[in-house]
């Protein structure tokens, strides 16, 4: 089973979104708070645009 996006209102009436493994899993955690839905749509596709990015190990 394929992935999915959350979108969801917070307690505060912001929109927010996380992601979810086919099974249910969060992968993603909950985002920022956005004011409107449209908002939030748009940072869901602004990860998809550019989640095939390089992975950078940071050692601390």
């Amino acid at each position: 089973m394929a992935g999915k996006w959350e979108l969801y209102t917070d307690k505060s009436g912001e929109y927010r979104f996380r992601l979810k493994a086919g099974n249910g899993e969060v992968i993603a955690l909950s985002s920022e708070g956005y004011s409107s839905k449209s908002s939030a749509l748009n940072g869901i596709d602004s990860i998809r645009r550019n989640a095939d990015g390089e992975v950078v190990e940071v050692e601390s």
